[in-house]
């Protein structure tokens, strides 16, 4: 059986009510969906929860809402997932921070909801994390501030997308998916914006390589 086969068959059972099925499905996908919460759960709150907690939170909704999913799926099943789980983050994030974290200027709307945005300083956390040894990071705040001042200067979509495509590591069908553009128009918007990243920050040598 291949895989998109077996991905089906257990997208059924788990729709059925087997539990096991669901589990094996966020087993498959539980990294992708742990990067993407990484990036996303806001620093103030980051010290009471992990991923793991909104995972857990976000499994009910989604074993409550597979049916549906089944009955008219309009996306692929990870792209879907994704989204569920990103909305229960946007639900923890109003519980422990109030009403008032909300601001609908600043969301990039996927669906039919509003997530928590992808900031500059947990997007440079991560990228200095690729590039550099732990040692290194706490000595070059130039750079950090640097780089979250070139992604904080960038149209909230570029930023988006190389969010997406860079950290959480989504194919460009699945970035077009859930931006909802064209499958082109992402991946050319998404190199546009990794190159001027790249010149902006061309006086450090460590993002010579980015890709």
């Amino acid at each position: 059986m291949n895989d998109g086969l077996e991905n089906a068959d257990l997208i059924r059972r788990a729709s059925e009510g087997d539990k096991s099925a669901l589990d094996q499905l966020f087993c498959t996908h539980r990294d992708r969906l742990q990067r993407m919460i990484r990036l996303r759960m806001d620093r103030r709150i980051q010290g009471r929860l992990d991923s793991s907690d909104v995972l857990q939170e976000a499994y009910i909704d989604v074993f409550r809402n597979l049916q549906g999913y089944v009955n008219a799926p309009s996306t692929s099943f990870f792209i879907w997932l994704r989204n569920i789980v990103g909305l229960k983050l946007a639900e923890v994030h109003r519980r422990h921070l109030g009403t008032h974290k909300r601001d609908a200027k600043r969301d990039v709307s996927i669906y039919r909801g509003a997530w928590p945005e992808v900031n500059s300083a947990s997007m440079a956390a991560q990228l200095l994390g690729q590039l550099t040894t732990p040692s290194q990071i706490a000595v070059k705040t130039e750079m950090r501030l640097r780089l979250q001042q070139v992604l904080d200067s960038m149209a909230e979509v570029d930023r988006e997308i190389i969010a997406l495509r860079h950290f959480e590591q989504l194919n460009s069908q699945e970035v077009a998916d859930v931006l909802q553009m064209s499958k082109s128009g992402a991946s050319s918007r998404y190199i546009r914006a990794m190159k001027r990243l790249k010149e902006e920050l061309s006086e450090f040598s460590e993002f010579e390589d980015l890709t």
